[in-house]
């Protein structure tokens, strides 16, 4: 039996005046039975209010945020020097040429396995963050925590801290109210279309989009990717905040498992803080815990909990709640982080008695650490390694050959070079272990002695090779090599195919 159904039956039995011993003694409406047991499973949104904190952790959040946003919207604008024929921008996910750059490196299709090694060192190591310390990404570099941080201080500036929010939203719709609400939401929506913006100038030039976007003449496909993108980041970061890492985000209900005793976690320490209780000036200690229940952690909590209840799924390792309770403490004379940072090996410890050290290196992060060296290490053989140079043959399968009048067995083959240099190359073509083989290239009256390939270029060259059809070749196909050699330093692609002739 499903959770709904169970809270069906119950409701069922209470409708009808009876215990579960006894279901089915009245009939009942199912419409309403079904409705009660939906409103049991649904919890309405309590919107939070998160109060402004000040302190060492705020400030990090502070600069954080300062250098992501920072990052994110100059990135597209920094230049870096390439061809004539292609765009000089660091940073480009060129979808239509089909090229990522980034920098000095220029990533092609058949090299995506680059990116993919990137990919998995950034998630090794988030995995090596989280199990040193928890959710630190999501309190402090996730881009939904970024941009939530970024919207709560634009409310903040326009409405003003927790408690004058708290009451504008209880006060009657008026010229103020409308007022107020308006210019946030509009100073949200400016942020989401700034967002949406920088993210498509990754796609292409950004000053040439900007300026078509501007003019009107961009493709449709920015305008609405833009939209898309503005709409996403408005939604997300100024109306559903605290919701999409709590239900739309699958990272907290992963991270558990990346956990252990050694994982330094925002923790309320019990044994100091209990029993709680508000507290006067002038009267002692004795007897009592350091927490006067003044629920500032709760206040500045960006998703609304109360650390003193123990590790919440809800809780995206912010510290927040550190700094406001380090700022009673302060205030009231007693010895700092009541709530910070902590292990459980640690906290099991202090309750027993003892001391208890930090344990950095342990079986979990020196297995992620050397995954990431690994990786990282097999990454960049792979960047500098790469050639710069790539040949595809493929031969003609229809016809497999072709009997000219004089005897002669001629085979065709389509060679594409791929020149993965920001200059002009120029290359020769030519064979190796088919005697007698005369080569000529569609589109050249005489076999020319050199082939000009585009810089970053891709040039593909109909070839027909030409051997004598003599009767002491046995077998219908002969495997030999096409040969394409770099004019200008002797790089040489060595490509097997293989002749076909009339089986004898």
């Amino acid at each position: 039996m499903t959770e709904l159904e169970a809270l069906a039956a119950r409701a069922a039995s209470e409708a009808a005046g009876t215990s579960d011993a006894a279901p089915g003694i009245q009939k009942v409406d199912a419409e309403a039975v079904n409705a009660k047991a939906t409103r049991e499973l649904y919890a309405a949104r309590k919107k939070i209010y998160p109060k402004l904190a000040f302190g060492t952790f705020r400030n990090i959040k502070w600069l954080l945020m300062a250098v992501a946003l920072g990052v994110y919207y100059l990135l597209p604008w920094l230049r870096w020097p390439r061809s004539e024929a292609l765009p000089d921008q660091a940073v480009l996910l060129d979808f239509a040429h089909q090229r990522l750059f980034l920098g000095p490196i220029e990533i092609w299709p058949q090299e995506f396995y680059i990116i993919t090694g990137i990919l998995v060192v950034s998630a090794l190591s988030l995995f090596l963050v989280t199990a040193l310390a928890g959710r630190v990404w999501c309190g402090y570099a996730c881009p939904q925590t970024v941009w939530t941080d970024l919207m709560v201080a634009v409310e903040r500036f326009w409405q003003g801290d927790r408690n004058a929010r708290m009451k504008l939203d209880k006060a009657p719709w008026g010229v103020k109210k409308i007022l107020l609400k308006g210019v946030t939401h509009l100073s949200w929506i400016l942020i989401g279309l700034m967002t949406g913006g920088a993210l498509v100038f990754y796609f292409r030039d950004a000053p040439t989009l900007a300026h078509e976007l501007v003019t009107g003449t961009a493709p449709f496909i920015a305008y609405l990717f833009l939209g898309l993108f503005a709409g996403t980041t408005y939604v997300l970061g100024g109306i559903a905040r605290e919701q999409v890492c709590t239900y739309m985000c699958p990272w907290p209900r992963i991270q558990g498992a990346m956990f252990d005793g050694d994982s330094l976690l925002v923790t309320y320490h019990t044994l100091r803080g209990e029993p709680r209780g508000p507290h006067k000036k002038g009267e002692s200690w004795e007897g009592r815990g350091d927490c006067i229940d003044c629920k500032l952690c709760v206040a500045v909590c960006p998703a609304g909990i109360d650390i003193r209840d123990g590790p919440q799924l809800e809780c995206i390792q912010c510290a927040l709640c550190i700094d406001a309770c380090n700022e009673v403490m302060r205030k009231l004379g007693r010895p700092k982080n009541l709530v910070g940072y902590d292990t459980f090996h640690k906290l099991e410890a202090l309750a027993r008695g003892e001391k208890a050290s930090l344990r950095l290196i342990r079986p979990r992060t020196i297995m992620y650490s050397s995954l990431i060296v690994i990786v990282s290490a097999l990454t960049l053989w792979a960047v500098f390694s790469r050639s710069t140079l790539e040949v595809n043959v493929l031969r003609d399968r229809n016809p497999l050959y072709v009997q000219l009048s004089d005897g002669e067995i001629r085979n065709g083959y389509t060679v594409k070079i791929l020149n993965k240099r920001p200059e002009a190359h120029r290359f020769r073509v030519s064979t190796r272990g088919l005697d007698g083989a005369k080569l000529s290239i569609v589109g050249f009256e005489s076999m020319p002695e050199t082939i000009e390939v585009p810089s970053d270029g891709l040039r593909q060259l109909k070839i027909y090779i030409t051997a004598p059809g003599s009767a002491s070749v046995q077998g219908e196909a002969q495997p030999f090599d096409i040969l394409v050699t770099n004019a200008g330093d002797g790089a040489v692609s060595v490509n097997a195919t293989n002749f076909r002739r009339p089986q004898r």
